[in-house]
């Protein structure tokens, strides 16, 4: 009896031992839920690839259902052969080799069902060019006809393909995370266990079928590409006032870049330089006295949504058109001639140091053409040139000013760029086109040309002297706070100089343009309006501003004077009260409407020269973008411990069986 009873305690012991042990490692491991996942799971970095749709179809990535995808992380190498689907790592310098192979492969294509793309900035310097773009970008709204021109000759047209399994730009941390795990994958051919690549990449026009812009517009499975403009004038224009107004010079550049990768749009060279020189330009200018006494008027216009058919230009052109309140101040037929400065971050990168001015045309243009070599000469350097684009190529280079030759012929208007018949930005339109691919002096030395240039073209060809020249000065600390600012995370959006004027949203800059979000408005609801557009305000109106003469009014409902209007207001909720002509330009395409909270397209108008191009391109609503890697069991693996489990299962019951029989016999025994 003892013996037996003995035998059941020492069982009964060392099951409830080996439950509270057990018990309390997990405890002690997993405190909840999310602890167990984070275990299991690893959450990878990294920029989309997302849908996008126009009138005709669509264009960019999206798993092919609503189911996650789950594959094994593969190497890609050009002698790949996949046996089941994989998702390949690939590097930046055979990303289009990978691409060109799915394109005749089908075996091969059949197997990739999702691709993970390395940082690979570190391979920049050592790459002849890698841009997803065409290579006449916007060809359909050139006004002239010659679309096989090659202006970005390393262009791909990667980015205008749609495709049904989803891309993924890594970043560095997570390029190296993934290579260590494709190299483990190689290594487990024999291996019971896989490292796998989840993708949650779901567009809802996926679910819904709405293939293009006018039915997922209908169904609300998307919105419009767009955002909001910013102009203004400098000086101010006051619109009561009852002097006749001056002839205008528009100054423009553009702050939206495009990518294959949604969130990895930096634009360093193609646009940002162009805007950050804009920028300088207006704040030297705003330094200058008596520029209310010059002949002209200076306004300054910085559009978005010029990546996706010139969204920013020609809804400007149509709010000129339509006399709204958006360009209050404004007249059409006052704009005298365009000055754009475009790419300009490479202008250093040459032997000679040139810059190179596109014209619409020769006789309307010279007066600017001159202005800019005046300009230079003040400067009393050899090093930097101006010199008109070669007479060889076929017109403008992609621009905005396209849009407004394509609205009248007849405009007066110079593009300033780093090249002459192609870019050198061997990256444009890539995620690869960041603060590395510029030059600081560059934009200086451009901002510097820019800025005499409209000094002496608003003086109307009166003699000005060197002297009243050599006042107009672009501040370079200013310029390098710009590139941090706007090119890069570290500070990104939480440096000193945008924090003085808004509260962004984000740290890490991107320069995609977005979607509009509710009701487009000349005075928007500041929640719908993006970092860049609302710091590209309060940036113009600050700099171009003249005091308010009630200083103690409250901002920004005190703001009610002539022209007044409250900056600075998002840092601490108080702002200032100034007298500026600074306004948001709503820029989506021309050929949609909003009424009823909901989007309509409209007929082709015959009197808009662009819109019968116009793709009307939208972007597929989605929920969450993840993506993640976690370790598997193989199948055979899998079937093995269960059988493993059914054998320990019976084999415990028998024993349990005969247990029972033996501890009774001796009950009864005893």
């Amino acid at each position: 009896m003892n013996d037996s009873k003995l035998f059941v305690f020492l069982i009964c012991l060392l099951a409830q031992f080996f439950l509270s042990f057990s018990a309390s490692d997990l405890v002690n491991s997993f405190e909840s839920v999310p602890d167990l996942e984070k275990s299991m799971y690893m959450a990878i970095d990294g920029y989309p690839c997302v849908r996008l749709l126009n009138l005709s179809g669509e264009i960019g990535c999206s798993n092919p259902g609503r189911a996650n995808i789950i594959a094994p992380v593969t190497r890609f190498k050009t002698e790949n052969k996949l046996a089941e689907p994989s998702a390949l790592l690939v590097s930046v310098d055979q990303f289009e080799d990978l691409f060109a192979r799915l394109s005749i492969d089908a075996d091969f294509s059949r197997h990739v069902v999702g691709v993970l793309v390395e940082s690979g900035s570190q391979l920049q310097n050592g790459l002849k060019g890698f841009s997803p773009d065409k290579k006449f970008p916007q060809a359909e709204f050139a006004p002239y006809q010659s679309g096989k021109f090659e202006w970005n000759p390393t262009g791909s047209g990667l980015m205008w393909k749609a495709y049904n399994f989803p891309v993924f730009l890594l970043s560095n941390s997570s390029t190296l995370a993934l290579q260590e795990i494709a190299l483990r994958n190689e290594k487990r051919k024999k291996s019971s266990t896989v490292d796998v690549a989840d993708f949650d990449l779901v567009m809802q026009t996926t679910k819904s079928g709405t293939r293009d812009s006018e039915s997922c517009l209908r169904e609300q499975t998307c919105l419009p590409l767009g955002g909001y403009s910013v102009w203004s004038a400098l000086p101010p224009i006051i619109a009561s006032s009852s002097k006749k107004a001056k002839p205008m010079i528009l100054t423009v550049a553009s702050m939206d870049a495009a990518s294959l990768f949604r969130d990895a749009s930096i634009g360093a060279d193609s646009p940002i330089s162009g805007l950050i020189s804009l920028l300088a330009v207006v704040d030297a200018l705003s330094r200058v006295d008596g520029l209310g006494d010059l002949d002209k008027q200076l306004v300054f216009a910085v559009f978005t949504g010029e990546a996706w058919g010139y969204l920013g230009s020609r809804r400007f052109l149509l709010e000129l058109d339509q006399h709204s309140d958006a360009v209050s101040g404004l007249d059409l037929a006052l704009i005298e001639m365009v000055l754009e400065i475009g790419s300009v971050g490479k202008g250093f990168t040459q032997d000679d140091n040139t810059f190179f001015a596109h014209s619409t045309k020769e006789s309307a243009t010279n007066g600017t053409l001159s202005a800019l070599k005046d300009a230079l000469g003040s400067l009393k350097t050899r090093s930097i040139k101006i010199s008109r684009a070669s007479k060889s190529n076929p017109g403008l280079p992609p621009s905005s000013l396209m849009s407004f030759l394509k609205k009248n012929p007849e405009t007066s208007g110079v593009v300033l760029e780093d090249f002459d018949a192609a870019f050198t930005n061997k990256f444009y339109h890539s995620h690869l086109d960041d603060l590395s691919n510029i030059n600081s002096s560059a934009i200086v030395a451009a901002a510097s040309i820019v800025a005499r240039s409209l000094y002496i073209l608003a003086s109307d060809k009166k003699e000005i002297k060197n002297s009243v020249l050599n006042t107009i000065n672009i501040n370079a600390s200013l310029v390098e706070e710009l590139l941090g600012c706007l090119l890069s995370c570290e500070p990104g959006f939480t440096c000193e100089l945008v924090n003085r004027y808004i509260a962004p949203s984000t740290s890490c800059p991107s320069h995609y343009v977005g979607v509009v979000l509710g009701e487009p408005s000349s005075q928007p609801y500041l929640g719908n309006v993006g970092d860049v557009s609302r710091f590209v305000w309060n940036f113009l109106a600050d700099k171009t501003a003249i005091p308010s003469k009630n200083m103690s009014s409250t901002c920004p409902k005190g703001c009610s004077g002539n022209g007044e209007m409250c900056v600075k207001a998002e840092t601490d909720g108080k702002g200032v009260c100034v007298i500026s002509t600074t306004r948001y330009v709503p820029a989506y395409s021309t050929r949609l409407k909003y009424e009823s909270e909901t989007w309509e397209v409209l007929p082709h108008n015959s009197s808009d020269a662009m819109g019968e191009a116009d793709p009307v391109w939208t972007e597929s609503n989605w929920d969450t973008i993840r993506l993640r890697v976690y370790t598997v069991q193989d199948t055979g693996f899998d079937l093995l411990v269960l059988l493993l489990g059914i054998t320990v299962t019976v084999m415990s019951y028998i024993i349990i069986v005969i247990s029972k029989a033996f501890i009774t016999k001796a009950l009864k025994r005893d």
